[in-house]
């Protein structure tokens, strides 16, 4: 019988262990492991499943970690912590003889970067040891590598343009609040723009580019251009791709709050004193703002997230391709107690963990989700509550 640790209990590790629950026939044990046990406990305590546990942890150290290993002796780790403690749980993984899946690359904190770069640099540990580390198995990263892979396997000879696409045109009714981490959002959306064309980075503004663009059942949103790690990979692994890019939806309310966040020094990620005590602004920000896992309950609209692709299909001609989800932040809240944002997250994360589990997705070493077999990961992300749709041979947009 399978047995699975989640670090983390915030909005996404809460979908992660609702999904896993739903699915006990591989899922046999679940642990729920974070700093605070508490949160763990409550959450075990609405899933109400007999097959579900707690424990606590600082993901931060190692001999905590494998401490934690030791007494539970998971067959895979599902780390939905903070992609700062990505290397930590890696290592742990590998004295422990554990596997590994995570949502988002590893970025150090003292710096608002983030690459494969220090996660790949683990493939040859993985590999001799016999372990499977899959990176990036959210939704984007994570489906949005999957949908590219099922697009070359299905539809494509060359794939030479894609952009992945993401709208969230739900309404929380805050001022101002980020749909997961802040101090993780506002790192990420702050940072310069960069895109993939004619084989090297192209770096913009932050924000700098953007355009309106359709979506389905959703209709025209402004689109801005950011770097997102998936590209990094995706370039690589499918190298007829001549240009990338990634798009994402902000509402103008949301980017004049950021502007005066980034203006009054609250986006800061080095440490100030403050009274005799050092804090990071941005920490403190996090502090005070809504809390992600909070705002389910008032959240009304859906997003979409999809890639969008052309190129030269199967016959040598050209095609263009558009695959997508819609996901409902009511639903995802009637069903997990969570926005739309963390659900997008945590059904693919708990898919590919079966995935793994059922013996679909296992190669030792470390591997971005494109690597594997997209057909299997697809058709159980439907059946979990995350359908896709096709559009072929319209219109593109971008």
């Amino acid at each position: 019988m399978s047995k699975v640790i989640i670090i983390g209990a915030g909005g996404v590790g809460t979908v992660v262990a609702h999904k896993c629950a739903q699915n006990p026939e591989v899922f046999g044990e679940i642990v729920i492991a974070s700093r605070n046990k508490a949160k763990c406990d409550a959450l075990a305590a609405a899933i109400g499943a007999p097959n579900v546990t707690t424990d606590a942890v600082d993901a931060d150290s190692v001999d905590q970690l494998c401490e934690l290993f030791e007494r539970h002796r998971p067959d895979m780790v599902i780390n939905v912590a903070l992609p700062y403690q990505d290397l930590t749980i890696m290592e742990a993984c590998l004295k422990c003889g554990v596997n590994y899946l995570d949502t988002a690359n590893y970025e150090p904190r003292d710096v608002a970067h983030f690459e494969y770069s220090w996660q790949w640099a683990y493939r040859e540990r993985f590999e001799k040891a016999g372990l499977t580390a899959i990176l990036g198995c959210g939704f984007d990263p994570g489906v949005s590598g999957v949908f590219t892979a099922y697009a070359a396997k299905h539809y494509f000879s060359e794939m030479e343009y894609l952009d992945i696409v993401d709208c969230n045109a739900g309404n929380h009714g805050k001022a101002f609040a980020t749909n997961f981490n802040p101090e993780i959002n506002i790192r990420e959306i702050t940072q310069n723009g960069r895109y993939w064309q004619e084989g090297q980075w192209v770096v913009t503004g932050p924000l700098e580019i953007h355009k309106t663009l359709n979506y389905p059942n959703i209709g025209p949103r402004e689109s801005y251009l950011l770097y997102h790690e998936e590209l990094e990979s995706l370039v690589q692994n499918f190298p007829t791709i001549r240009r990338a890019r990634f798009w994402m939806t902000f509402g103008q309310e949301y980017l004049t709050h950021l502007r005066v966040i980034q203006d009054i020094g609250m986006a800061r990620i080095d440490e100030i004193d403050y009274n005799g005590t050092k804090i990071v602004p941005l920490q403190f920000l996090k502090a005070v703002l809504p809390n992600p896992q909070d705002l389910g309950a008032n959240y009304h609209g859906e997003t979409s997230i999809g890639c969008r692709i052309s190129g030269k299909g199967k016959d040598g001609k050209p095609m263009t391709y558009y695959i997508y989800n819609n996901c409902s932040h009511e639903a995802a809240y009637r069903e997990t107690g969570t926005q739309a944002v963390s659900y997008t997250t945590g059904v693919p994360a708990m898919t590919g963990a079966m995935m793994f589990l059922t013996g679909k997705w296992v190669k030792p070493g470390v591997h971005n989700v494109e690597e594997f077999d997209p057909d299997p990961f697809l058709t159980e992300l439907a059946k979990q509550g995350l359908p896709w749709h096709e559009i072929v041979n319209e219109p593109l947009e971008v």
